[in-house]
């Protein structure tokens, strides 16, 4: 239902699942699981694979906490976007991207949830994207002593929010790594 001309497609979006991201997140192992597992699903079904790695200071390019997490094997043929800001939109080529794939529609997992997972929500439904989250493929770091609830809270509170999302020709939602349907319609 996406506001976006001639976008059918969808697209499984893996954001910031790299080493120094996930080392010390919530539920990592299951959560890198399960996207491991929606990738193998996406790549089954013919649908594309779009990877996100951050770049910036305390996260540099060519660095080892910089590469994706070991369990995960990017496709060479699979476009990898750059960014900088949370938003995977932002300054980036992931609009071109998938506009030439004809996408529309965004299965979304990764790290982290308050973060850049939010920020890309946020920026594929503001510029018409039907944007769906994988409630149990996504997590963040303990941000407690900075006065952030824990992460379970926040990745709670974030599938609660985007549950409740809605704006005119467009979706959004949440669905479980086991639900995801990469079919155009369903969520």
């Amino acid at each position: 239902m996406t506001t976006l001309d001639n976008r059918p497609n969808t697209a499984l979006l893996v954001i910031d699942v790299q080493k120094g991201v996930v080392a010390g997140a919530h539920e990592r192992d299951s959560v890198v699981a399960n996207i491991n597992s929606l990738v193998d699903q996406a790549r089954s079904d013919g649908v594309p694979v779009v990877w996100v790695q951050h770049n910036d200071d305390g996260l540099q390019r060519g660095s080892d906490d910089w590469e994706i997490a070991p369990e995960l094997k990017r496709d060479d043929a699979e476009p990898l976007i750059e960014k900088n800001y949370g938003d995977s939109f932002e300054a980036t080529e992931l609009e071109d991207v998938l506009s030439r794939l004809g996408v529309g529609r965004l299965i979304v997992t990764g790290a982290q949830t308050d973060m850049c997972i939010r920020s890309t929500l946020h920026g594929a439904f503001v510029r018409g994207y039907d944007a769906v989250l994988v409630s149990d493929a996504h997590t963040t770091e303990d941000l407690s002593q900075w006065g952030a609830p824990t992460p379970d809270k926040v990745i709670a509170h974030t599938n609660l929010y985007w549950d409740g999302q809605r704006a005119p020709g467009r979706t959004a939602g949440t669905v479980k790594t086991k639900d995801v349907d990469f079919g155009q319609g369903a969520l």
